[in-house]
């Protein structure tokens, strides 16, 4: 996270988070992606990406370049969106969203989650996956 980021005073991991607080979180940030700051939305799902995601996406650099794919880019600037209850079993949770863009085409996504062991972010339920559904 850069200085900029815990300037602005942006949304942060911690245990008290349930998975549903954690994707509602990086749900309002991509909403207003760019508020306070340019990607700020993005930085902030990048915040709340687990270590396997990290690994997986590279820098913050690479995950912005992603996050503004055709995969991904309705969550980008959406206009609003809809959740069902998450699923958690044990250390592991789903929630479908289903997120709307400007334009009103309805996009449905799985946000996979996991309570983190151990670490800096032990307790931390975080995004392992975003993946798109049918």
């Amino acid at each position: 996270m850069n200085e900029q980021y815990r300037r602005h005073g942006l949304p942060q991991p911690t245990p008290r988070l349930s998975p549903e607080e954690v994707v509602e979180h990086q749900l309002e940030s991509l909403r207003r992606n760019d508020e306070p700051y340019l990607d700020s939305g993005i930085e902030t799902t990048y915040a709340f990406a687990s270590a396997t995601r990290r690994r997986a996406s590279g820098s913050l650099e690479r995950f912005t370049r992603a996050a503004r794919s055709d995969v991904y880019r309705p969550l980008v600037d959406h206009e609003r969106a809809a959740t069902t209850p998450a699923e958690v079993s044990g250390d592991t949770a789903r929630q479908e969203v289903v997120v709307v863009t400007p334009d009103g085409e309805e996009v449905r996504y799985e946000f996979r989650l996991s309570r983190q062991r151990g670490g800096e972010r032990d307790g931390c339920w975080l995004t392992d996956d975003v993946v798109p559904m049918e």
